[in-house]
């Protein structure tokens, strides 16, 4: 329950002043938790080129966005290829009984997408034969095909995301080599707290060396670095930056304190902070570390608050980026976290805040350089042409033999797949040889006699006034024309006799499959 006059999670000290609980402070008049995540930490060398064929070609990073993983790309792989076999599956269950229907044109089609094995299909008395396509075969390649496609594209993946690999490689430096690192660093810090700038002190002096030593030594902050602070909603942030810096070889402190003033106690809860080193001649990449500080430890919630230090540790290292055009740049790397003076109990944050000998939050920054060696990186290529070839046609062969595999299997053990397709045949056979029979009818109708050619009598039931003979072409009709035309010539008899002979000659196979069929 909150103290009167003061808001939720906050006490009451000196009689009249408010302050938070250990791990709180005031933000928009109440009393914000602060609770740095796990995930808030980002270390990188952002150095890769900005503009890459690929990526100007194909929307790499939406792909990368859909395509998180191996997993999706193998299972929308395997679903595809599911519903296609469910497909073919149910599909033959439907009775087909002429070439006409719609069930009957799938199937026919299916057949037809036979491009893998379409040869060595078994027949009832086990022997090769010729290359022919049946519904089983096609529905075999379509799932080859789909099972090729799906594993191709995840080998396309791996080649986007993992063209090449990043190799390090050690060697000494010496003093030529670290005045080449010429670098544009820049350390921001905000301490997460209700200060402001006006709390701080002591931010004018730079440590090189470790004390005690014979190379300790004692400089103004300024013959250095540029250094402000200014105010953010998170509380006061210290901004250092040094242009056109050369790798030292001695280690940096840089101290400041945040004290008490009137009626405004100096407590803080946490930090954030980032240090970026980019080429002071190459601005488009850079090195950077970055990431949240806070004092809480199993759950115990604290707030930094005074004599001891709270200290920063940062090392920095030469690294030279053979594969950027020799890109130098200073790696900032997080080491440590030393924290210093801290609350965790109310009681106590409130005896501190009543003291003012405890009034102050010290900070210092250590910079430490390891230039004894540099890093050399470069990227070599995973996979050549030669071995994307030879992966691609393993991926065929694969795709192509396992249902090869399947094929062999359901011919040797169920009969009725070693002829479907000439079940298939004589139905296409049959409605070819009908539409054919049609063509024939109406042709010979609109060319002789139209009048005298009944076409009622010339359906599927009654064949016998206009049967084709394959030997005589066409006799009947010839003498029914003679009955009702006793005028025609023998000139115009042989005209007849002689068109029907062209296209008997035309059209003989199909009239004589049809001629076969009714048999």
């Amino acid at each position: 329950m909150a103290t009167k006059g003061c808001p939720a999670n906050a006490f009451l000290y000196n009689g009249t002043l408010c302050a938070c609980d250990p791990g709180r402070y005031f933000l928009n008049g109440s009393c914000a938790l602060f609770n740095a995540s796990a995930g808030t930490w980002g270390i990188s060398s952002n150095v890769e080129s900005t503009s890459t064929f690929l990526s100007t070609v194909l929307p790499l990073d939406s792909i990368k966005r859909v395509t998180q993983s191996q997993a999706v790309l193998l299972e929308a792989t395997l679903v595809t290829l599911v519903l296609w076999l469910m497909f073919c599956v149910v599909i033959r269950f439907v009775k087909v009984k002429d070439g006409k229907s719609i069930w009957f044109r799938i199937r026919w089609w299916i057949s037809r997408l036979d491009f893998f094995y379409a040869t060595k299909h078994w027949m009832d008395d086990g022997t090769v034969v010729r290359k022919r396509k049946t519904e089983l075969g096609g529905t075999f390649s379509v799932a080859s095909w789909i099972l090729f496609a799906g594993l191709l594209t995840v080998l396309l993946y791996l080649l986007i995301t993992k063209r090449s690999i990043e190799v390090h490689r050690m060697r000494p430096a010496n003093a030529p080599d670290l005045l080449e690192f010429v670098n544009d660093l820049e350390f921001n810090i905000t301490t997460i707290s209700s200060m402001s700038c006006s709390h701080l002190r002591g931010l004018d002096t730079l440590v090189t060396g470790i004390p005690g030593f014979i190379d300790y030594r004692v400089f103004p902050l300024s013959t250095y670095l540029n250094y402000h602070c200014y105010n953010t909603s998170r509380g006061p942030t210290i901004s250092l930056k040094c242009n056109n810096c050369q790798v030292p070889r001695r280690d940096h402190f840089v101290s400041w304190d945040f004290v008490d003033l009137p009626n405004e106690p100096a407590t803080a809860v946490g930090f954030e902070f980032s240090f970026t080193a980019k080429d002071h001649s190459d601005d488009r990449h850079m090195s950077y570390v970055r990431g949240t500080l806070e004092s809480s430890s199993n759950g115990t919630l604290k707030t930094f608050r005074g004599p001891d230090l709270n200290i920063l540790k940062i090392h920095l290292f030469p690294r030279a980026y053979n594969n950027m055009h020799n890109l130098k740049l200073i790696q900032p790397l997080f080491y440590d976290f030393v924290p210093g003076s801290s609350l965790s109990e109310a009681s106590d944050l409130m005896s501190s805040l009543q003291s003012s000998k405890s009034g102050i939050v010290n900070t210092t920054l250590y910079m430490r350089y390891l230039a004894d060696y540099i890093v050399e990186i470069d990227k070599e290529s995973v996979n050549g042409p030669v071995t994307f070839l030879a992966d691609v046609g393993g991926l065929y062969s694969f795709s192509v033999v396992i249902f090869l595999y399947l094929l062999l299997q359901f011919e040797a053990r169920f009969k009725k797949f070693r002829y479907e397709d000439s079940a298939m045949r004589n139905i296409k056979n049959r409605s070819r040889a009908q539409r054919n029979w049609d063509k024939l009818r109406k042709y010979v109708a609109y060319t002789w006699a139209p009048t005298s050619l009944d076409c009622s009598n010339m359906s599927s039931k009654g064949h016998s006034k206009s049967t084709v003979d394959s030997s005589h072409g066409i006799g009947p009709l010839h003498r029914t024309e003679q009955n009702s035309v006793p005028e025609a010539t023998e000139k115009d008899r042989s005209k007849l006799a002689g068109s029907t002979a062209r296209y008997n000659h035309k059209h003989g196979n199909s009239a004589d499959g049809h001629q076969q069929s009714r048999q």
